[in-house]
């Protein structure tokens, strides 16, 4: 794990960090937030995952996160969306398939069985080589993210059961197996077995029993993703027939932008800093 990049922000400092992955197979990048409390004492980490198109570079930059995360005291750890490198399998002119577009799932068809392992990896090696290695308090850890983030952030939490204490999203992909991105990289990634994919599909582990932790989800009205793509309504009805715990906030007018999520990230890493500290 090599730090390439240290810049101080609101008393603590945003790190970039790189190291060769054993799980996607070529060298992944990420940063973390440490807030000034880690310098005298080991934080609780919440993890952003990002959406299609993006890098780690796009949350730290845009969405405002590390001046509340220095006032509650926790860390953020931001992970890229896919892996990289010119041996990695690409479709370079599809911007929902490839780089850029992890999904957050681990592949079994080939070529992409190799390198696109993203579920391992924000679950189980990028979390074991922080703890490892920074000041952050091993297990105690939340999950959040953003469109293919949120959808991302959503299927860790219901599948690992105990591992977070709080999952939120924005404007996630709520039922991928009836979304064009999602059925474009499920087919592609997972086979054309469309049960296989219902374990990569938060409305569909919802209906097959998972386990209750309590949902915080933020809806932009204006989202112009939200007809045919990112389907809460499925979601909310799969909750409601469980009596599944579902915070659906729709917020009138907003989009789907990182301007939508900034307006609301102070709550829900507030939202998860009640649960860090329980």
């Amino acid at each position: 794990m090599e730090q390439i990049e240290s810049i101080k922000e609101f008393g603590g400092w945003l790190n970039r960090y790189r190291h060769l992955s054993d799980t996607c197979h070529c060298t992944m990048t990420f940063s973390v937030y440490l807030p000034p409390q880690a310098e005298t004492r080991k934080v609780p980490a919440v993890y952003w995952l990002s959406g299609l198109t993006c890098t780690d570079d796009n949350v730290r930059t845009k969405a405002g996160a590390q001046r509340y995360a220095a006032e509650l005291g926790i860390a953020l750890v931001m992970p890229d969306t896919s892996p990289r490198g010119d041996d990695v399998p690409d479709e370079p002119e599809c911007y929902d398939l490839g780089k850029g577009a992890g999904f957050y799932v681990n592949a079994t068809q080939a070529p992409w069985d190799r390198y696109y392992q993203m579920y391992d990896y924000v679950t189980r090696e990028l979390p074991a080589l922080v703890e490892a290695e920074l000041p952050l308090i091993p297990g105690v850890k939340s999950i959040t993210g953003h469109s293919m983030g949120g959808h991302g952030a959503l299927i860790c939490a219901l599948r690992e059961t105990g591992a977070y204490r709080s999952v939120s999203a924005f404007a996630p992909i709520c039922h991928p197996v009836d979304s064009g991105w999602g059925q474009t990289c499920f087919n592609t990634y997972l086979g054309d077995d469309r049960e296989a994919w219902k374990a990569y599909d938060a409305t569909e582990l919802i209906k097959a029993g998972a386990a209750e932790i309590p949902l915080l989800i933020d809806q932009g009205t204006d989202d112009e993703f939200l007809p045919g793509q990112l389907c809460p309504e499925d979601l909310e009805v799969a909750c409601a027939a469980r009596g599944y715990p579902l915070t659906l906030r729709r917020q009138e007018g907003y989009d789907h932008s990182y301007h939508f999520i900034s307006t609301f990230i102070g709550e829900h890493l507030a939202y998860h800093a009640k649960a860090l500290s329980a």
